[in-house]
């Protein structure tokens, strides 16, 4: 297995063609393809499903190519920084429940490390996507939380994924409200209190079981549910509603501005919020110093948000 083998094979999956890939490597369609088989070969598995089409990755080999890339990001920066290579351009991929100090430590990082090139990704989205992002490697970490209810099912999930969790803090129930709604007035919230006003929170798609939600108290009934796929219409909806949602509460106003706040909830419940990694991966460069910043970062005693 060389280097050059593990370029052909990612180029050949963003482009969907041997064709197109030898015609963008410089060398003929028989040797990329020569190539690519042993490469298969060696390691044992297919990476590729040849049709009249292209051709187009397989389970296995989207594992591999994710490694692949890993390496070649990795090689990259050696080589720009002993060797005297000209500049790289990297790459790094987060995938994350709805928290902002998971975007300030994303921000930091492209602040501090991303150099004059490079292609960074966040993608705040649902629960499965994130333990499939990462078992898959499309992203190199996730951020989640588990709570008494839905750690069991979560555990196992993690466990078939080959998954590891590791805890940033652990943070007591709290409401996000609009500063003018009724809810805002009062110093801290009970459940009832909740019962008149709309309950908002983050719709998980086919995966929408209890167990993957981002808010606690899920399986409480509420008359008036409202499901959205962004955190920039849910806060626009607490305003213009009066509505509400469970979260961790605390709250970063630079990047939230000032018509959120956050109120304590009292319930017997926490939310212990954390990141995923692969079990058997090593963190490269730019995953080891993003999960610095979320460390930094992710804590209520800094005062972030972590909805």
């Amino acid at each position: 297995m060389t280097i050059d083998q593990l370029r052909y094979a990612v180029l050949v999956s963003e482009t969907g063609s041997i064709t197109e890939a030898a015609r963008q490597l410089f060398i003929s369609q028989p040797s990329l393809s020569a190539s690519l088989h042993a490469l298969e070969t060696e390691i044992g598995i297919r990476i590729f499903r040849r049709t009249n089409r292209g051709v187009t990755v397989t389970g296995e080999g989207e594992k591999f190519l994710g490694y692949a890339r890993q390496v070649i990001d990795e090689m990259g920066l050696i080589a720009e920084r002993y060797l005297g290579e000209n500049a790289v351009r990297h790459r790094f991929c987060v995938s994350t429940q709805h928290y902002s100090f998971a975007v300030k430590a994303f921000s930091e990082l492209i602040r501090r490390f991303g150099g004059s090139s490079y292609e960074f990704r966040i993608r705040e989205t649902r629960t499965y996507e994130i333990i499939e992002d990462v078992a898959q490697l499309r992203s190199s970490v996730g951020i989640l939380f588990w709570n008494p209810f839905n750690r069991s099912a979560l555990h196992r999930v993690l466990l078939d994924h080959e998954l590891v969790f590791h805890p940033l803090f652990t943070a007591s129930p709290h409401v996000f409200v609009g500063r003018y709604s009724p809810l805002a007035e009062k110093q801290s919230l009970k459940m009832e209190d909740l019962d008149p006003y709309p309950r908002l929170s983050y719709e998980q798609g086919e995966h929408n079981s209890f167990f993957f939600s981002e808010e606690i108290q899920s399986t409480r009934h509420c008359s008036r549910d409202i499901c959205v796929s962004d955190r920039a219409t849910l806060f626009n909806l607490l305003i213009g509603l009066d509505g509400y949602t469970i979260c961790s509460g605390v709250l970063n106003t630079d990047l939230n501005g000032s018509d959120i706040v956050s109120r304590p909830l009292e319930v017997d419940d926490c939310m212990h919020i954390g990141y995923i990694t692969p079990r058997e991966s090593v963190p490269g460069y730019f995953t080891a110093c993003y999960i610095d910043l979320l460390k930094q970062y992710a804590s209520p005693d800094e005062g972030q948000d972590s909805r």
